[in-house]
């Protein structure tokens, strides 16, 4: 069986595209585990969610940004009054990060997605032909925010899964792919499809193929028209435009 790995799309319709034309030619998908981050920190929040939807045997999972265009929540990093006012620099990074999710709220709301991204699940377990038991998640286990497992050593690693039921756990959050092996359990990261944070800005996923005597994990970069994104922020004035543009620069 094939199943795609798809993380972090951040309302980019344009990079999303392009990795369903690269799926295309990987032959049929038995199905699409789809990691969060879907809307927020990006042009097309609701054109993202309809294309995701209509991906057969698709399972999908809850992402910290989606909490927060939800349920009102922040990334702990947003600067705060008290910040702001010790030092006016950090108030546009302030606003734009109030704008991006009262925006991307705005429109999923109009277009009848609420209630969908608040019913998402903060992770879910599923078992290979092999028996290999998985469990999907943002972050880490039960999290769907905070430090991820890359830059950190493997003793580091060893304790955060000591009461994890899985062998392997796959996981988005940080943007960057990577495979893990630490003692039975192996951790992936498909890589993020849109708001890159290393220099490559290709879109990222990863393909997990799996029989009845194994698995083993497909890691892909797809070239997109990120000049394209950029220009389009421009011409709908999107109000994080600053904010967002941030992740596609060089």
């Amino acid at each position: 069986m094939k199943i795609a790995l798809l993380a972090d799309m951040h309302g980019n319709e344009i990079a999303l595209k392009a990795v369903f034309d690269h799926l295309q030619t990987q032959g049929e998908m038995d199905a699409h585990w789809v990691l969060g981050d879907y809307s927020a920190l990006g042009y097309a929040p609701v054109a993202t969610l309809e294309m995701l939807k209509e991906l057969p045997n698709a399972k999908f999972i809850r992402g910290n940004t989606d909490r927060y265009t939800v349920a009102g929540d922040r990334p702990p990093t947003t600067p705060t009054r008290e910040n702001v006012l010790a030092n006016p620099e950090l108030f546009e990074r302030a606003l734009g990060i109030e704008a991006n999710f009262a925006w991307t709220l705005g429109a999923i709301t109009n277009t009848g997605w609420l209630d969908w991204m608040k019913a998402l699940p903060v992770q879910f377990t599923e078992t290979l032909p092999d028996r290999t038991r998985v469990l999907c998640v943002h972050a880490r286990p039960g999290l769907d925010d905070g430090p991820g497992f890359d830059g950190i050593t493997v003793d580091e690693i060893r304790p955060l899964l000591e009461d994890v039921d899985a062998d392997l756990i796959i996981v988005g959050h940080t943007h960057v792919p990577y495979q893990i092996e630490v003692d039975d359990k192996t951790i992936i990261n498909p890589g993020s499809i849109s708001n890159h944070l290393d220099d490559d800005k290709r879109a990222k996923y990863a393909i997990l193929h799996a029989d009845e005597n194994g698995y083993e994990i497909e890691f892909h970069r797809v070239e997109y028209d990120v000049g394209k994104v950029i220009a389009i922020l421009d011409e709908i004035d999107h109000p994080a435009k600053a904010l967002i543009k941030n992740y596609f620069k060089n």
